[in-house]
């Protein structure tokens, strides 16, 4: 089934704008992240510590969503206990 619409000059504007302004933001978003990830990197390297913990403790602190982390964690500390692999 093929889309079979046609747009009228205020609509094609507008479109033309929304996809114009994505294409900015995600660029940036790109610049941001690229720029971050290089900053989590070189921290690290100075204090010794592993880019992917500091990355996941920024997800977390971002979402505030320590909570649900924890959550997940005594699942899976109750399935390892459950299956005797726990220290």
């Amino acid at each position: 089934m093929a889309f079979n619409r046609s747009f009228n000059g205020e609509e094609q504007a507008r479109l033309k704008r929304l996809i114009d302004e994505g294409c900015q933001v995600s660029y940036e978003l790109d610049t941001l992240k690229e720029g971050l990830r290089d900053t989590v990197k070189a921290v690290c390297e100075e204090m010794d510590l592993k880019p992917a913990v500091v990355n996941k403790a920024i997800r977390i602190a971002h979402k505030a969503g320590w909570t649900d982390e924890q959550d997940k964690y005594d699942e899976l500390e109750t399935i390892l206990e459950t299956v005797g692999r726990t220290l």
